[in-house]
């Protein structure tokens, strides 16, 4: 079993000796560092479980030193040490993130149950993760369709290795909340989680961006800079749409995974990174492949583990869960009390073909609830919010349907839109639709829909007496 790594960083050459001491004696691995500079390059150079800090040191304090740590993404629990100052100084040590604070003289019974009680919560935190993962309770991960039943099964499977994982999917299905699953089940859920997102990032930066440059590399590189990979050690970095990533870059990516070294632009020498790559596109590489704007070695190398996430055309049955999920969570966010849709409001919701997918309906039901005039939304609001033509390309297609009343749910539909588009004139919807004003009359009543005027009204506007029969 590999010991936990716990960092000690003092002033005093006798304290660090001490310590360090101390800590093997119980089991640790400890290394020390004399001031901040030797602390941020060992923990640069290897991962720790903890650090112990000193607020006194010769260059930057402790605190400093801590706020910089959690800058530049080391998120492992720090306990300050201090010989002086009291509460003062341990309020200010918790607000810039450290776990605890113990006074000076350090008592070393005391100092091994708060360092066991750190790790402890850090190991109760990340399995806390993954047990949500397992659940399906992460993120929006949500809805228990076979396509999602399937898909957190192949995160369970894959989160443990240590192997590159593609994961592809259309724009909006979700694919980094699946690989920050994979990251809060796998064995490096302590461990930091990088993204870049590949095209967002100009053609000249993406090097630097991964890999960090030195002081003076190129104009405006002031100061050293630790890149993507440097700052995932560790833990695991996200490349989203890999598929846009340069073909120079891609080769220098490919040595990375193959040797596990780095050079940071402007460098002397390689730097050994431990770092689970997870990638995303919505491209297919296939045909990147075959036009020559994707390197195929480097597909090999990063569809070791490969995921689809499905559209969520693909998983109607979801959608009631989901847009439930982003119901609440709109409410919050936007401090309205608990919103409902109707029954009604549910269909068209059900039938359109979402293109942006999850992202689409997220984005699409926070648009409800900030502008519904109420806190029940039904059908009518629902329609006048979604885009038209929203119900092209299959929307009306459901498997347990035959085509009859598929056809009717089509029709429904459009009757329901022309009579809406002329405020409810039968007539006028009638003319519209090139049909008879009694036949729409009966089409209405064999497809349950209701008028919204009054027969009076109806006859008015058209001159004529009202159908009889009409419902």
């Amino acid at each position: 079993m590999t010991r936990p790594a716990i960092l000690v960083v003092d002033d005093e050459k006798n304290i660090l000796a001490t310590l360090a001491r101390a800590l093997r004696t119980e089991g640790f691995d400890a290394d020390v560092a004399g001031n901040a500079a030797v602390a941020l390059d060992k923990l640069r150079a290897r991962a720790f479980d903890l650090v112990l800090l000193d607020v006194q040191l010769p260059d930057v304090d402790g605190l400093t030193l801590l706020g910089r740590m959690r800058e530049q993404g080391f998120e492992m629990p720090a306990i300050v040490m201090s010989g002086h100052g009291g509460y003062e100084t341990a309020v200010e040590a918790t607000r810039r993130g450290a776990y605890t604070f113990v006074p000076k003289p350090i008592e070393p019974e005391p100092l091994f149950v708060q360092i066991r009680r750190a790790l402890e919560y850090t190991s109760l935190r990340s399995e806390h993760q993954r047990l949500l993962v397992r659940s399906g309770a992460v993120g929006e991960l949500v809805g228990e369709s076979a396509p999602m039943r399937e898909l957190r099964e192949r995160i369970a499977r894959a989160a443990p290795a240590s192997a590159p994982v593609l994961v592809t999917g259309e724009r909006g299905t979700g694919k980094e909340l699946v690989a920050r699953a994979i990251h809060a089940a796998s064995r490096r859920a302590s461990g930091p989680l990088e993204k870049l997102n590949c095209a967002a990032v100009p053609a000249e930066l993406v090097e630097s961006e991964l890999f960090g440059h030195e002081a003076g590399a190129f104009t405006g590189a002031s100061r050293q800079r630790r890149g993507k990979f440097e700052r995932a050690h560790g833990g695991t970095l996200f490349l989203d749409e890999i598929g846009d990533m340069p073909l120079p870059m891609q080769a220098k990516l490919l040595r990375v995974l193959q040797d596990g070294e780095i050079e940071r632009v402007g460098g002397s020498g390689p730097i050994r990174v431990d770092v689970r790559v997870i990638a995303a596109t919505n491209k297919p590489l296939s045909r990147e492949i075959a036009e020559g704007r994707f390197r195929a070695d480097l597909y090999d190398r990063i569809h070791v583990v490969p995921i689809h996430v499905p559209a969520l055309r693909e998983r109607r049955e979801d959608i009631p869960a989901l847009v439930a999920h982003f119901l609440r969570l709109a409410a919050e966010a936007n401090d309205r009390p608990a919103v409902r849709l109707t029954e009604g409001a549910m269909q068209p919701l059900l039938r359109h073909d979402w293109p942006g997918n999850v992202r689409e309906l997220r984005n699409f039901i926070e648009r409800l609830v900030i502008l519904a005039p109420h806190d029940t939304i039904d059908e009518t609001v629902v329609r006048a919010h979604l885009p038209a033509g929203g119900m092209g390309g299959g929307g009306y297609f459901r498997p347990d349907a035959t085509l009859r009343e598929m056809l009717e749910e089509v029709e429904r539909d459009l009757i329901r839109r022309a009579l809406e588009w002329h405020q409810g004139h039968v007539t006028h919807a009638a003319s519209a639709l090139g049909l008879e004003r009694s036949h729409l009359y009966k089409k209405m009543r064999a497809l349950g829909l209701r008028r919204v005027r009054d027969d009076r009204d109806e006859a008015q506007d058209a001159d004529v007496a009202p159908d009889p029969e009409a419902p």
